[in-house]
């Protein structure tokens, strides 16, 4: 039977736990030790053994919460996540956790420390959102490191992060946005600030859309990939989510300017020749080469300072797209499905704040169920 002994060494008092005979023959005594009293000892010793009857025992271990991150965490998650959630993470263990944590043993990591930590990020001027996800770091670490029996808890589910208020979305009127295609309508990529405006395609899945992907004649297109930064390199990533592989309608316009683009790009193949790289993509530089996501943000923003409409971001094109069409009595369903959220209590958080109109016209619609109005 396992049992514990309490035994006095010097000042202190220790736990040594006898946990059988190992596959040597030879049996293993954990040591636990530092306790000021012997009663703090016997509590300890309580505990112990029940965590170890629950099958709950962790061992104890010296290995610090920078070498547990970089050389048992990070490794682990590469063949879990998409590369470009992997690089978040490791960005913000390399940036942020070890630097702070590294040096702090796993197993005596407390929601002290990670609180300074956080407050610490504040003070030096990162954002409320940005320090929350290096809180959605750490716990998702310390959620495998209990699962891996290297710690009992996950003390970032007991720490206090940020809570970052709900920003308002920056979306463009009908009028901004149709000033906005007019002014771009010669621009090389029309097609693709179109098609953005037109399906609320993120960045990422507008430059990973490929030909295959295109039915001009059903006026459709299939999401199925992204394309998306890993450090300095672009990588194809598959969807953010399930529902992110969707098939998405085409208006006539679009579909018009899809067509109007296969045919520059032919000649541009043509002009290129064996020198032409050959990536299927929909959206591609004159040589046929990816487009990178931060070079088409900055020609997005070089055209909106030049036509000198209110400043959004690209991704705001999709909340934009969103926005009219909830205005324009397109049901919610409808949108999630075009959009590519998960579910459809997302759309309605995201975006039912942002067109007060559907509730006035809910309230108009009820009055005249009930009132005859």
């Amino acid at each position: 039977m396992n049992r514990g002994t309490v035994i006095r060494r010097g000042s202190t008092y220790s736990v040594v736990l006898d946990l059988g005979k190992g596959p040597d023959g030879k049996r293993i005594r954990k040591w636990h030790s530092g306790y000021r009293s012997k009663k703090a000892a016997e509590t300890a010793q309580v505990e112990l053994l029940s965590a170890l009857g629950r099958g709950a025992y962790v061992a104890p271990s010296n290995r610090t919460t920078g070498l547990f991150l970089r050389e048992d965490w990070l490794p682990g998650l590469r063949a879990q996540v998409r590369p470009s959630t992997w690089a978040e993470h490791k960005s913000k263990v390399e940036v942020h956790l070890a630097p702070a944590l590294g040096g702090v043993p796993l197993q005596r990591l407390t929601p002290g420390h990670l609180n300074a930590l956080y407050a610490d990020l504040l003070e030096r001027g990162l954002s409320a959102r940005t320090v929350l996800h290096v809180h959605a770091t750490i716990r998702r670490a310390l959620a495998d490191a209990t699962r891996w029996g290297l710690v009992s808890r996950n003390v970032a589910l007991l720490a206090s992060p940020p809570r970052p208020g709900r920003p308002e979305l920056q979306v463009w009127t009908a009028t901004d946005l149709r000033s906005f295609l007019a002014f771009v309508e010669h621009d090389r990529l029309y097609a693709l600030w179109l098609l953005a405006a037109s399906t609320g395609m993120r960045r990422g899945e507008l430059l990973g859309l490929q030909w295959p992907d295109v039915d001009l004649s059903r006026a459709r297109v299939a999401v199925r990939r992204s394309l998306v930064t890993v450090g300095h390199q672009v990588v194809v990533s598959e969807p953010k989510t399930a529902k992110g592989r969707r098939s998405v309608a085409l208006d006539p316009t679009t579909v018009a300017a899809l067509k109007a683009w296969r045919k520059v790009q032919t000649a541009e193949r043509l002009a290129w020749g064996p020198a032409w790289t050959d990536s299927a993509l929909v959206f591609t530089r004159e040589d046929g080469r990816p487009l990178h996501p931060r070079e088409v943000t900055r020609a997005f923003t070089r055209h909106l300072l030049a036509a000198e409409l209110p400043m959004i971001r690209l991704h705001d094109l999709r909340h934009t797209h969103a926005t009219l069409a909830l205005a324009a009595g397109v049901h919610p369903k409808v949108v999630q499905e075009r959009l590519g959220h998960a579910n459809i209590a997302i759309t309605l958080d995201t975006y039912s704040h942002a067109v007060p109109a559907l509730e006035e016209e809910a309230a108009r619609t009820v009055a005249a169920l009930v009132f005859g109005q």
